[in-house]
């Protein structure tokens, strides 16, 4: 069947969407940060219209969303949110004005409260968990089958489609999965450990057996204390960490002064929730995010990612790109 481009679909307010646009058939999907978009999308594929409520290179934690997107939210079937108080001013502003009996969806309820990871820049004390689970391609194929599954309640005449595009979601994460695994094993496993701006990737770690060594980025969004910084250069020169990546949407001035007083590589261009490339390139997409963090990882601590070079992105068909005007 075809398929929708996900990467035409990211980051639309409902201002920016065409006239007219509420009235095409189908389901209409609202979801939040870009990654997610783009695996609800990749689902939905030509069944529905999806919109993304937080722009790409947002701080989804505290991005406050405009009127504009009560009326995207007014005309939902369903609302896909990652939950886990990611997007709390967005899942609010949803349950104000969503029709009754519009499902809100967390798709970060696949993990057991029991699995939650607390850490540097999301603390016990605080309450909020570390909701990245997107990072990890094993928690990815599980959101598509949470979306498949909400689907096929809401649409039973779609199951089929619904049910093969999420197959080959699951496929294709399982191939970045594989693809992960067979290039890390170029790094020694004591070099597989992640200094970063924000936590995103505590899941991703886990599974992975990667090590998170810290993250410069307290709760609150604010710099660290000088005296956090000097804990992290000690750290850093003790653990012969080979590399501190930084984020292309929130450049970090502590993590490039960690970087010059230790003499260890900084790498600015990880994201979390910023796809790359543009909208219609192939790799703009969950799928094309996650494969260039895993690649930037892995070559800059000193190993090579010829699998996942190669791994095909399979998400976009630009001809059937929808582009807000």
């Amino acid at each position: 069947m075809r398929r929708v481009a996900p990467a035409a679909l990211l980051a639309v307010l409902v201002a920016c969407a065409p006239e007219g646009s509420a009235e095409e058939p189908g389901l209409q999907v609202v979801t939040t940060v870009a990654p997610l978009t783009s695996i609800v999308a990749d689902v939905v594929g030509d069944r529905g219209r999806v919109t993304g409520l937080v722009p790409e290179g947002t701080n989804s934690h505290t991005f406050d969303p405009p009127p504009s997107a009560g009326e995207a939210l007014a005309l939902a079937d369903v609302v896909f949110v990652n939950g886990l108080r990611l997007e709390e001013p967005t899942v609010e502003l949803a349950e104000r004005t969503i029709e009754s009996g519009t499902p809100v969806v967390e798709l970060g309820s696949v993990l057991p409260e029991s699995e939650y990871i607390y850490d540097f820049s999301f603390p016990r004390e605080e309450g909020k968990p570390n909701p990245h689970l997107w990072t990890d391609p094993t928690f990815a194929a599980r959101y598509a089958e949470k979306v498949r599954d909400t689907l096929v309640e809401l649409d039973p005449d779609g199951a089929e489609d619904y049910r093969a595009n999420a197959a080959a979601f699951v496929a294709r994460a399982d191939g970045l999965a594989d693809a992960l695994r067979a290039d890390q094993e170029s790094l020694p496993r004591e070099r597989r450990e992640l200094l970063t701006y924000h936590d995103a990737y505590a899941y991703f770690a886990r599974t992975f057996g990667w090590r998170v060594v810290g993250a410069i980025q307290p709760e609150n969004f604010e710099d660290p204390t000088p005296r956090e910084v000097a804990a992290l250069i000690d750290q850093v020169r003790r653990e012969d960490v080979r590399a501190v990546f930084g984020s292309e949407v929130f450049p970090s001035r502590v993590l490039e002064q960690i970087g010059a007083a230790t003499g260890v590589r900084y790498v600015d261009v990880l994201r979390d929730d910023d796809l790359p490339g543009e909208p219609g390139d192939p790799e703009h997409s969950w799928l094309g995010l996650m494969r260039f963090d895993y690649v930037t990882m892995i070559e800059a601590l000193g190993g090579s990612a010829p699998a996942l070079r190669a791994l095909e992105i399979e998400d976009v068909s630009a001809a059937d790109a929808h582009y807000p005007q």
